[in-house]
């Protein structure tokens, strides 16, 4: 009887880390184990499906129970005499010059899914009226990937709310953390999930009303919430293990500092990154990576270790991208440019093993890469994914064009590759 219960145990944790639960999949690193992914593709070859979208967004497709599920936006008409809040960077007054849609009516949906026949199985609208900051004209108001526990989806839209329904559309809660101004960009940072907790990551303009908090899946209740002395980010936070201790480390220009999931209190903290917190940190090794590219560019290698004696174990200072996060596979650490340019590294050492290697034609990237069975897939805003071999002999094993732009990052499940276009939802099977 206990062998039949260890296998049942075994059995469903190979379930759970087979779906894709929030953005960039298991622990946040955009990696797969599994074998039986497609690597060749087009808008016709290999396409079990796809369905049309409406509305914007960036958010990436999570996967749990049989459903694909994402977020979207539309825009409506102006709201007479509504602005955005005033925004402080450097304790200065400070007006993006893209900024858009502050004073607009927005729509803010979230939909799930069927995965085996691409029909909707249900669509709810969880916010309509003004938001609290504008957006970049590039930005949507659906950029933050939602997030499931495999019993229920979490819709996050920060200011405007973070919104639970059970896998069948049923509305479970609500809540609320209060506006975040963003330099009248909009959101970016998605939610994870660590020791049983919602962790949510929002960092405020200068830094005056930056929180990060850790909320209950349960009923929505705001378990803790731990003020952050950090300037606005927009990347994500990663879930590092160092023994039996669960972290959540968070990259800032001023620090990178790991939390305790449980209760929000600090474990430890490293030297800010300098720049801008767009393109999210990974880990592997021991070690976490924490980035930025404007306005400088520079990648740094951490010890996870909260007693260690040296936080940085090595830095790079080239080749980082402002959107797209790094990918650690394998022993080896990969950074692309926003143009596409690939560079790897020893993940243990920094030492460099090619750098600047080229994708096969022009291309600009806002995907995060993912990687299974020794392959690196780079996505385009164009639509392509450059299937590039891991490892330390660069080599490009195909184009797969899907006929539209992509700018979310990829989803992983089963034997299919799920990717958001611009206007549909493909399975690529």
């Amino acid at each position: 009887m206990r062998i039949l219960s260890v296998s049942f145990f075994l059995l469903s944790a190979l379930i759970l880390q087979a779906e894709w639960w929030g953005f960039r999949g298991p622990g946040g690193n955009g990696t797969s184990a599994l074998k039986s992914l497609p690597a060749e593709w087009s808008s016709t070859k290999n396409v079990a499906w796809k369905t049309e979208i409406p509305g914007r967004g960036y958010s990436s497709p999570v996967i749990a129970g049989g459903k694909v599920c994402l977020t979207t936006s539309t825009e409506g008409d102006k709201i007479p005499g509504k602005k955005a809040p005033e925004h402080l960077l450097g304790g200065k007054p400070f007006l993006h010059p893209q900024t858009t849609s502050e004073d607009r009516i927005v729509t803010l949906r979230g939909l799930c899914i069927d995965a085996e026949t691409g029909k909707v199985a249900w669509e709810r609208t969880v916010y309509e009226g003004g938001v609290f900051d504008g957006r970049h004209t590039f930005n949507t108001f659906a950029s933050p990937t939602p997030l499931t526990d495999g019993k229920r989806v979490f819709f996050y839209f920060e200011s405007q709310g973070l919104y639970a329904f059970d896998l069948n559309g049923k509305a479970l809660w609500k809540t609320s953390i209060g506006g975040v101004a963003k330099a009248g960009l909009a959101a970016g940072t998605s939610p994870i999930l660590a020791a049983g907790n919602i962790i949510l990551q929002a960092d405020d303009d200068d830094g005056k009303k930056s929180f990060i908090y850790g909320v209950s899946p349960g009923d929505g209740e705001i378990v803790w919430k731990t003020k952050r002395e950090t300037s606005v980010t927009w990347n994500t936070p990663v879930v590092v293990r160092h023994g039996e201790t669960e972290m959540v480390v968070t990259a800032a220009t001023e620090h990178v500092i790991a939390y305790d999931p449980k209760s929000g209190k600090e474990l430890w903290r490293g030297p800010g990154i300098e720049g801008f917190g767009a393109a999210s940190p990974v880990s592997g090794g021991g070690l976490v990576f924490p980035n930025a590219y404007h306005p400088v560019k520079k990648l740094f290698a951490m010890n996870i270790d909260p007693a260690a004696k040296e936080r940085v174990a090595w830095k790079y200072e080239k080749g980082t991208a402002y959107v797209p996060s790094p990918i650690y596979y394998d022993g080896y650490l990969y950074l692309t440019t926003d143009a596409g340019l690939l560079t790897c590294m020893e993940a243990a050492t920094g030492k460099v093993v090619y750098e600047g290697k080229r994708l096969p034609k022009p291309a600009k990237l806002t995907a995060s890469p993912v990687a299974f069975d020794g392959k690196l897939l780079l996505t385009s805003a164009e639509g392509d994914t450059f299937v590039i071999r891991a490892g330390p002999e660069h080599e490009i094993l195909a184009t797969n064009p899907i006929g539209e732009g992509v700018f979310a990052s990829l989803a992983l499940d089963g034997d299919s590759i799920y990717i958001r276009g611009d206007k549909h939802l493909f399975r690529i099977r």
